[in-house]
């Protein structure tokens, strides 16, 4: 089995932007060497945002131009992607990211990550995803509950200019908690590296040259996780030292690029150099998210000694604080313009119809609606209350994916706030189990998606112990009969909430968030000042 060693600083330290990627003279003839170019946490981004950075177009011109320099130099060339191909942008979303995976064949993926979004729709759309993708979708970890068999394809074997390259898959095992539990009933996520050891043998008998990890499970410096599930450098701590070469990643978002063997470069901007973590004698990479960049690690095989030569994380048309593009612009490669225009025009006609307004900016931050209330999680709320002639109403700070600002608000601000399709719900509580199930969800730490957002609910405390919870205003009284709202995704136990869709009492209006809120919202425009309640604490 080949290990991994360690490049001196020295030479690292000299890999920027622009570094000198030619074979030493000096190098033996029996080494070989390979380009591995990655992404990640793609998340609907196919056409380039309102100041024409990224998109996929541009992206294809970025690879064929670093293909062909690979090329240049005899490198076996692979592609990869660290998964969360799905939800984040509405053209891809109501057309299930059929342009995503299909422009992803056309720039020649070679593997990637089930990252947990694909669990946003029903397996059924998951199924027709992979049938769009000429590549496989990986996990070695999602297993079949009733047979305890791969529910997934857990590794690829390629075969690159005489290298065989192995590449397997892990998914967070977060996605038990945080996908929609009617979609993933039938899984056990388990532990990654209980999954990577049963399936290293077989790599191995196969005579693999290298093993890759691409992973969505996150980069957590110095392992230090906090509430997520273990990530890439937990992963590779715990495994035996050369039982793989290296980790691609997603989940965090972020660029993997160290400032020493424990921290992370707190400032990373486009066109600095960058270099990867490396733990227990493993690389892990990762290209922040939406295509913002391509990754791109230059390693040179020579029997059992896999060595990074250098890295680089090329920005996608990227600008920077002066609205000046970082580097050279990338021009759009045609025939993906071409390719895409259909399906940026099908999607900008189901959004574009405007449906009211605001006079305020609503707050829908991943950074504020998982510490705080906000005003958005009040609208929201509201809308799902009426529409079920609820008391009171909940909902997860990770159910709000985005803010909408001051001015006319469209379905596409709606779905960008409301991406998952869930439905709003209804259960009749006595007062008993209203007052137990407020307490457990509001005990859930903010810097979490569980972060609980109430609407009509006061805590009443007393030095800083709850002494009373209060619905519009009124004690609980145990005997009364409490109807509360709720989405599908929260109901069936999503962010760890307790399942109600089992429950006799629940009912399930059929109605989906966003068609809820986009009532709402066209109803009662123009919003105005939204009263905020206090954080439902005593801490």
């Amino acid at each position: 089995m080949r290990l991994l060693f360690l490049v001196s600083a020295v030479f690292l330290g000299a890999c920027t932007q622009s570094s000198n990627m030619d074979v030493a003279p000096d190098a033996p003839a029996t080494t070989q060497y390979l380009t591995v170019l990655h992404t990640n946490d793609h998340h609907g981004r196919f056409w380039p945002n309102a100041q024409g950075e990224y998109g996929m177009a541009a992206r294809a011109t970025l690879l064929t131009q670093l293909r062909a320099q690979a090329t240049e130099r005899n490198d076996a060339v692979i592609l990869l992607s660290g998964g969360d191909i799905n939800t984040g942008i509405p053209e891809s979303d109501l057309q299930q990211a059929e342009p995503d995976f299909k422009a992803m064949s056309m720039l020649g993926y070679d593997a990637m990550a089930i990252g947990n979004h694909e669990f946003d729709n029903p397996l059924s759309v998951l199924a027709k995803q992979q049938k769009w993708a000429n590549f496989p979708l990986l996990s070695a970890n999602i297993l079949n509950k009733d047979n305890g068999k791969h529910a997934y394809q857990p590794y690829v074997m390629l075969n690159k200019q005489g290298l065989k390259i192995a590449v397997f898959g892990l998914t967070t095992t977060d996605t038990a908690k945080i996908a929609n539990p009617d979609f993933i009933g039938a899984f056990d996520f388990i532990d990654p590296t209980k999954a990577t050891n049963a399936i290293l043998a077989d790599m191995q008998r196969q005579q693999a040259d290298v093993i890759i990890a691409v992973t969505h499970m996150g980069h957590y410096a110095n392992a230090d996780h906090g509430i997520n599930a273990p990530g890439d450098v937990t992963l590779a701590r715990q495994l035996a030292p050369g039982a793989i070469d290296m980790i691609v990643g997603g989940h965090s978002q972020e660029p993997v690029c160290m400032q020493d063997t424990h921290v992370t470069v707190a400032d990373y901007r486009p066109g600095m150099a960058c270099q990867p973590d490396k733990q227990n004698g493993i690389w892990i990479m990762q290209a922040h998210e939406w295509g913002k960049y391509v990754g791109e690690a230059r390693f040179a095989i020579e029997g059992e000694q896999v060595t990074l030569l250098s890295y680089q994380l090329h920005p996608v048309n990227l600008k920077d604080k002066q609205d000046q593009w970082v580097g050279k612009y990338i021009e759009p490669d045609q025939n993906m313009v071409n390719f895409l225009t259909p399906y940026q025009t099908k999607g900008q006609d189901k959004l574009s119809v405007t449906l009211g307004s605001t006079q305020v900016r609503l707050e829908g931050d991943r950074n504020k609606v998982r510490f705080m209330p906000t005003n958005l999680a009040q609208v929201i709320t509201e809308a799902q209350k009426q529409h079920v002639k609820a008391d009171f109403a909940v909902i997860s700070g990770g159910g709000i994916r985005d803010s909408i600002v001051a001015g006319e608000i469209n379905y596409k601000d709606i779905l960008r706030v409301h991406p998952f399709k869930n439905r709003i719900g209804y259960i009749d509580f006595s007062g008993q189990d209203a007052l137990a199930y407020i307490r457990k969800i509001a005990a859930y730490p903010a810097d979490s998606g569980a972060y609980a957002h109430f609407n009509n609910v006061t805590a009443i405390c007393d030095g800083g112990t709850l002494r009373s919870v209060r619905i519009n205003g009124e004690p609980i009284k145990a005997d009364k009969t409490y109807r509360m709202s709720i989405n599908s995704y929260n109901a069936a136990g999503g962010d760890g909430y307790p399942r109600l869709n089992s429950d006799p009492r629940f009912v399930d209006s059929g109605d989906a968030d966003a068609s809820v809120l986009s009532a709402y919202v066209q109803q009662h425009s123009p919003l105005d000042a939204i009263e905020v309640p206090a954080a439902f604490t005593c801490r």
